[in-house]
């Protein structure tokens, strides 16, 4: 299968002083995500955890909700006119009985790395019936020094993004704040999709006792990957979308933006934040 990173020639110019050097790039390439034998949906991401990249995705599209629901994922040989495996079409095949929503398969799907899934014409259009209710489950309870110790512990395991400083990273946390996983990719959706799809491959569906934290912004898609995923509380660096507000107050999903050193922004579910009581005036 195809490499995480990749070499490339480039022209390096400092303070005036000019070189030639290779540089370490993230590689990206792209996965077709077939569902029992049809083709489904195309997305550019890094290689690697590909099965758990496309299970993950079918979790958020509401096919796959446990490891029962997934009979087996392949890569399809003579994927190419002279037979070879390019190991970037993967098919999965769900168990007997599961049930394929319509909307699934009628649509097309292009998924790219920078906006994740594309031509979704409405708020309607892509909200789905989620399988583990968040409001279902005890609340989980974070103190705000927690949360923001979170981003330096990110920070800290991505491995790739030391060397090529090109990949997007999620990771989730329980809650005392200890690493769970962590999954870096060209495309936050996928780095996400990676994270659930283990999750559902282990059989820990749904995630209702952990903190997903995203590096950049929060999109309504990463917010609807985490109520899919029965995941109570997603963090993220940078802002969050309207949409990601509005679908995250609809679910009982806790949204934090803006989360940078000891200050963030809580845009939803503030009832999961542990606050101190302010002390009252002298």
């Amino acid at each position: 299968m195809g490499r995480v990173t990749e070499r490339r020639k480039v022209l390096r110019i400092r303070d005036g002083a000019v070189s030639s050097r290779p540089d370490t790039l993230v590689a990206e390439e792209p996965l077709e995500i077939r569902l029992n034998g049809r083709p489904l949906a195309i997305t550019m991401r890094t290689p690697g955890d590909d099965f758990a990249l496309a299970a993950g995705f079918l979790v958020s599209e509401g096919v796959l909700a446990a490891a029962s629901d997934l009979r087996n994922i392949v890569y399809c040989a003579g994927a190419t006119a002279d037979g070879s495996n390019t190991y970037n079409v993967v098919d999965v095949t769900t168990a007997p009985g599961v049930v394929i929503p319509d909307l699934t398969l009628e649509r097309n799907v292009y998924t790219t790395s920078s906006c994740g899934l594309c031509g979704k014409a409405s708020l309607d259009a892509v909200r789905t019936t989620a399988r583990h209710p968040i409001a279902d489950t005890p609340r989980l309870r974070v103190e705000p020094e927690l949360l923001a110790s979170l981003p330096d512990r990110l920070r800290a395991a991505q491995r790739v993004f030391d060397r090529t400083g090109g990949l997007h990273a999620a990771a989730l946390f329980d809650e005392d704040g200890e690493l769970l996983d962590v999954r870096e990719d060209v495309g936050r959706h996928n780095a996400v999709d990676k994270l659930v799809g283990r999750a559902l491959q282990s059989g820990n569906l749904p995630l209702s006792r952990t903190i997903l934290l995203v590096s950049g912004r929060a999109s309504f898609e990463l917010a609807q990957k985490a109520v899919m995923a029965g995941i109570p509380m997603l963090a993220a660096v940078s802002a969050p979308s309207s949409l990601a507000v509005d679908l995250a107050a609809e679910t009982g999903l806790t949204l934090v933006g803006f989360l940078r050193g000891s200050s963030m922004n809580v845009y939803a579910g503030e009832d999961r934040i542990a606050l101190r009581a302010a002390a009252a005036p002298g």
